[in-house]
């Protein structure tokens, strides 16, 4: 089945978010936010957001089957976020996926929130190339993949020893009162800034860690270094710090992807996730990647927030490759790897 249709339902965090691919086209991409219910607590809170996933279920459903224009009774397949994620929220989603599974009569993959990511490259770019090193970066993950098969064979290279690049910016941002979420705080004001003024360091990135743990990511001790900047720098201009520290998380970033494509001579490189939205590594990737001869490939900004098209997608080309749907009857799993694709 080469242009199957399948609904894609993702609710690993905050968003309630339902998409509709056929084969890699879109048809529909519905997304209710909870984002500003949690803001005044500074981060997400996970009973408040299941609760919101409960209430905004219904209404999100039906307006993705009106944005594409098709029923339920035509659909192929059912994809739902699995897991990793927020345990309540993920449970509400496969819920909802297993009850219109069984209502329709039509089977359902659980698939894995992380490939979804990369999975929604299939609907941006013409020829998706595999194998691809992917740059896999948001809120709760930072990681350096090599993705050999999308619906068969993930291979994790290195990820983040401590806090996620989406998750340092979040944390930083809350000490400057940027506001939540502090990416796309951070992202605005960092335009106006240089990248230049403030020397924050760029964790493991010295000799050693080359040699020991080249795919690896920290950014404790970056976040500490700019709270103790800011805490003895009272009159600190807030530009400049937040351009500089973005700069510190971006060089990290794409300094590590280009040495895993250099090591495994794979000449294709995809950002995704959450902050694959910022719009100065977006800027720094396409510069680095022209100059050293990597194809670049970065999904639209809307598509790299979590949203059901990327779910939808995965689900899509597991049809389509003939994968085996999961049970009805799964468990949600919060800490699902990377590596297992579906459940």
């Amino acid at each position: 089945m080469s242009e199957a249709l399948v609904l894609g339902i993702e609710t690993s965090c905050d968003e309630t978010a339902i998409g509709i691919v056929r084969g890699r086209k879109l048809l529909a991409n519905v997304i209710a936010s909870s984002v500003e219910e949690h803001a005044r607590f500074g981060g997400v809170v996970p009973e408040v957001a299941s609760r919101a996933h409960l209430e905004a279920m219904q209404p999100t459903l039906k307006e993705a089957i009106a944005q594409a224009k098709i029923s339920l009774s035509d659909l192929d397949a059912v994809a739902v976020t699995a897991g990793p994620g927020l345990v309540g929220a993920l449970l509400v989603g496969t819920s909802a996926a297993a009850g219109l599974a069984l209502a329709i009569d039509k089977p359902i993959y659980g698939v894995n929130h992380l490939a979804a990511h990369v999975s929604v490259d299939y609907l941006t770019h013409d020829l998706p190339s595999e194998p691809t090193i992917v740059l896999l970066v948001s809120g709760g993950h930072s990681s350096l993949l090599q993705v050999n098969d999308i619906t068969g064979e993930i291979i994790k290279l290195g990820e983040t020893l401590d806090d996620a690049a989406g998750e340092a910016f979040d944390k930083i941002a809350r000490i400057m009162d940027l506001g939540f979420p502090g990416g796309p705080a951070i992202d605005l004001i960092a335009k106006s800034g240089s990248t230049t003024a403030i020397d924050f360091p760029r964790g493991l990135t010295t000799s050693k860690d080359w040699e020991t743990r080249p795919f690896e990511f920290s950014f404790s001790g970056l976040k500490t270094a700019v709270a103790r900047y800011l805490e003895a720098t009272p009159q600190y201009a807030k530009n400049d710090v937040a351009a500089s520290f973005q700069e510190a998380i971006v060089d990290v970033l794409l300094l590590k992807a280009l040495a895993a494509a250099k090591k495994t001579g794979i000449n294709s490189l995809v950002i995704a996730g959450g902050v694959a939205a910022n719009s100065r590594l977006r800027q720094v990737a396409t510069e680095r990647c022209a100059a050293q001869g990597i194809t670049l490939r970065i999904p639209s900004p809307g598509l790299c927030t979590d949203n059901g098209a990327m779910v939808a997608a995965l689900g899509s080309l597991m049809v389509s490759a003939g994968r085996s749907a999961s049970p009805i009857a799964f468990d949600a799993q919060s800490s699902l790897p990377v590596t297992r694709i579906s459940l």
